[in-house]
């Protein structure tokens, strides 16, 4: 399990972030406090991780740490050597809207991987 600890991040939130990959749960975790605030579910393939969706909890909407996760995971999964498949729509989004650092690394679902 990697873990980071984020400096300035989500609107509000700040040092209290925390992220890591719980392989055991087969997801991506942000904690803020000791609370988990938001998931990114994923499947583990060959050559692949499929980011399948991702939750906010309640109270914690609308400050961008989907966002912020998303990164993390994406960050992660390039690092790991592995490509990006994004049935999330909100991972999807997230790698349309930074094109040049994921798209190279992407695999989008029905392109016949």
């Amino acid at each position: 399990m990697s873990e980071q600890q984020m400096g300035e991040t989500a609107e509000g939130f700040h040092n209290d972030v925390t992220m890591l990959r719980n392989d055991a749960r087969h997801r991506y975790e942000l904690h803020v406090g000791s609370a988990l605030a938001c998931i990114l579910l994923f499947k583990e393939l060959p050559g692949h991780i499929d980011l399948i969706h991702t939750e906010i909890q309640p109270g914690f909407e609308g400050h961008g740490l989907g966002n912020v996760l998303d990164r993390y995971a994406l960050d992660d999964v390039v690092a790991s050597g592995k490509r990006i498949i994004p049935h999330c729509p909100h991972v999807a989004k997230y790698i349309h809207a930074h094109p040049d650092e994921y798209t190279q690394y992407t695999d989008w679902p029905g392109q016949g991987m």
